[in-house]
């Protein structure tokens, strides 16, 4: 068994200006991972469609199924790159 934390992670809030200051922060931080969130759903849900037949999506853009899947991995590593930038704004 080990033994409870003797000191609180966090340390309470005693200034209203560092607390408006937090409450931003936080806000901030969830619209970003509610952003992210949105754009890797629609990713992978034009990549269902597009692996099943449903749709071309990027037929407009290319002509052949491998360039159509080239352009979905770019917008995939692309979501990755702002989910990481995300991530970072967050941590640190």
């Amino acid at each position: 068994m080990s033994e409870p934390d003797r000191e609180p992670t966090e340390k309470p809030t005693h200034d209203v200006e560092e607390a408006e200051q937090e409450g931003k922060g936080m806000a901030r931080n969830w619209i970003g991972v509610a952003v992210v969130s949105i754009f890797t759903l629609l990713a992978i849900v034009i990549g269902m469609m597009q692996a099943t037949g449903v749709v071309d999506v990027f037929a407009p853009f290319a002509e052949t199924e491998t360039q159509q899947w080239g352009i979905f991995f770019v917008i995939a590593l692309a979501v990755i790159a702002l989910a990481a930038w995300s991530w970072k704004e967050i941590v640190g």
